[in-house]
């Protein structure tokens, strides 16, 4: 599974696999034990992950999700140090030591919670996210 086929809905809690177009929204199943499934419709706000960047003050401006993912990955495995109930100071300090140039003035506490949780739950039902894919052998 890839980041471009798991999405995050505005006002609910959680992540969910993309299952399938319907016809009256995007079939979706969350990335939990319950497996539950929902129906995003046209008027519910859906981001796949793939397509979320975090603000810098570099040139660029932004960093892909996956990009800042994989860094968590590299520095703490499975260990962060800080979890979704962690104060504003923890929270900050953790974005601070993986993403240096994060932009603090428009990335909001609530943003670096979602991440950690985010990103305990990738770590949990989708960990192959974090093996880089090698380059195929050639014979």
């Amino acid at each position: 599974m890839e980041l471009s086929e798991i999405a995050s809905i505005s006002g609910k809690g959680g992540l969910f696999k993309v299952l399938k177009p319907g016809k009256s929204g995007v079939l979706l199943e969350s990335l939990d034990a319950a497996k539950t499934r929902v129906v995003a419709s046209a008027t519910q706000r859906l981001s796949l992950l793939s397509e979320i960047s975090i603000y810098t003050t570099t040139k660029e401006g932004t960093v892909a999700l996956e990009e800042v993912l994989k860094k968590i990955y590299k520095d703490f495995k499975n260990d962060l140090g800080v979890d979704g109930n962690s104060d504003g100071v923890e929270l900050k300090a953790f974005l601070k030591s993986v993403l240096p140039e994060y932009d603090e003035n428009r990335v909001y506490v609530s943003d670096i919670k979602k991440l950690v949780k985010w990103y305990s739950v990738l770590l949990e039902q989708v960990p192959e996210l974090f093996v880089e894919k090698s380059e195929p052998t050639a014979n």
